[in-house]
């Protein structure tokens, strides 16, 4: 169990359901995005708004496969071949088709997420795979796909000028489990926005760098 950033008091952890409950969310978003909208800008990135959700279709797929063979690896991800449709643009794993358009990116996207909400809901707890941030275990890997999905939907959603407030209680899990030492008092999302620099709080400035603590918690 992980302890809350604003009270200390124990939460639940995160679940396969709370990756579900994300992917969701964000699906219902993107629907009504108007379809002139994908080239612009995601908010503060350098990408546009179909590579940030390409991007996080990907970034879905890779926590699921990383989970994925018997004895998953613990020094290096599993070898998937990394490439750049553009020089600035996000390396993947994998691209949407785009004369699908704009419906069948979003299928990427929920395609994606249901890989990993079925590999979080299977694999068992001892399990542990390889993260950039630290070797991690199946709830540490369902909490960075809710943060990377909460996180660049506030994105994509700046882009589009939609409005995007993800649940209170399920941004206070993933910050307790992702980012233990964020500070209290704020409300949640905007403390899960400032922990990956995208605003600043009141007393904190806005962070140039950030860092989450994937390795598993007692």
């Amino acid at each position: 169990m992980s302890r809350s950033v604003e009270t200390g008091s124990v939460l639940s952890p995160v679940t396969a359901d709370d990756v579900d409950l994300a992917v969701r969310l964000a699906v219902g978003i993107l629907r009504d995005a108007p379809p002139e909208g994908w080239g612009g800008k995601a908010g503060s990135l350098e990408w546009d708004c179909w590579e940030t959700v390409e991007h996080l279709a990907d970034d879905l797929f890779y926590y699921a496969v990383q989970l994925g063979p018997q004895s998953p690896p613990l020094d290096t991800h599993v070898p998937f071949v990394l490439s750049q449709k553009r020089p600035d643009g996000p390396a993947n794993f994998l691209f949407a088709d785009r004369d699908a358009g704009p419906a069948g990116l979003v299928q990427v996207l929920e395609a994606c997420g249901a890989l990993l909400v079925a590999m979080v809901r299977t694999k068992p707890p001892r399990v542990r795979a390889h993260h950039g941030a630290g070797v991690s275990d199946p709830e540490g890997f369902a909490a960075m796909g809710v943060v990377e999905t909460l996180v660049h939907m506030h994105d994509v959603a700046e882009g589009f000028g939609l409005a995007w407030t993800p649940p209170s209680a399920l941004c206070s899990r993933v910050l307790a489990r992702l980012f233990p030492e964020a500070p209290g008092g704020a409300d949640p999302w905007l403390t899960l926005l400032w922990a990956t620099g995208r605003v600043e709080l009141p007393g904190h400035p806005r962070l140039t760098t950030w860092r989450w603590a994937s390795t598993p918690r007692s």
